[in-house]
């Protein structure tokens, strides 16, 4: 029974990758009837002449558009590989971005999309945040978005231009440099995630030939990130406590808090969003009580508050 290999009739000329191995180890390549002449080209595919799939040899492998050519699911179909989308998404912004396009889109900037790369990235922790799985999905595509806008502005530079494969490309190379332990023959073991965690820096550090061990830090990020990141660096480079800023300060204080927090294995970031969303849910929920008594939830005073405040907080 030949293996059949089915690519998405959206992406007419892409043969999908998932199946290049059948094809090149393939005797005979047959195309059916549904599959775009450019593609059969492609393949160096012979036309099908509607034998029955079951009568060829295995060395013979079918492409089609279907399950099987004569739609009865006949043959090993070799479903198009996860990503195809993304192709789609592609052609989306190219179009966007083009002339005919959208004059929004075409007049957008790395720093004008700042903003919003901020905004997304915070959304989408959001909904992870409340396990909403329709939200997450939402905003797992507005965060796409903002990388393939960026890289399509990246192409348009005349200045060391880059596209999207360029970025896809960077990042495959990165994920098997730094896990050598799953792409490399080198017999290196990684037995826990603490331990590829530590293996990951190593190689990052000797990546990047970094000086300083807070190298690399992006200091724009949220205060209390930044300070917990900036306390797992120089833990990990055997910097001791005390040597933590020190001070009478809000900020002082504020830096050891978060510092401790993320030594000892928590996340500070997320503790204290906890917290301020509790805090936030409490407002809402001493205002919604208000306005059921009848008053009016902006103009309560402290007594008001003390009184409608959720129960044991």
């Amino acid at each position: 029974m030949p293996a059949t290999v089915v690519h998405c009739p959206r992406h007419a000329a892409v043969l999908p990758a998932a199946g290049l191995p059948a094809l090149r180890a393939a005797h005979r390549v047959l195309a059916g009837p549904d599959v775009p002449d450019e593609l059969a080209r492609a393949a160096g595919a012979q036309p099908w002449d509607g034998t029955d799939p079951a009568t060829l040899p295995d060395t013979d492998v079918l492409l089609t558009t279907a399950p099987s050519p004569d739609g009865t699911g006949t043959g090993r179909a070799i479903p198009a590989p996860a990503g195809v989308g993304l192709l789609d998404a592609v052609a989306v912004m190219d179009r966007l971005r083009s002339p005919g396009g959208c004059p929004w889109d075409a007049e957008q900037t790395h720093t004008s999309l700042l903003r919003y790369l901020v905004e997304e990235c915070y959304e989408l922790y959001q909904a992870i945040e409340d396990g909403d799985r329709t939200e997450i999905r939402e905003e797992l595509g507005d965060v796409l978005l903002q990388v393939l806008f960026h890289a399509r502005v990246a192409a348009e530079s005349p200045e060391e231009p880059f596209d999207v494969d360029d970025v896809a490309t960077g990042l495959v190379d990165k994920l098997v440099g730094r896990h050598p332990h799953v792409f490399a023959e080198s017999g290196e073991r990684v037995e826990t995630a603490d331990a590829q965690d530590l293996r990951w820096d190593e190689l990052k550090r000797a990546e990047k030939k970094r000086e300083s061990s807070v190298d690399g830090v992006a200091t724009g990020q949220p205060a209390v990130a930044l300070a917990a990141k900036l306390a797992s660096r120089t833990a990990r480079a055997g910097l001791p406590t005390e040597l933590l800023p020190t001070g009478d300060g809000p900020g002082a204080e504020l830096f050891r808090l978060a510092a401790h927090a993320q030594i000892d294995g928590g996340d500070p970031e997320a503790a204290l969003r906890t917290v301020a969303r509790r805090f936030d849910a409490d407002v809402r929920a001493a205002e919604r009580a208000a306005t059921a008594d009848g008053r009016d939830p902006h103009g309560l005073d402290a007594d008001d508050w003390r009184k409608y405040w959720p129960a044991g907080r």
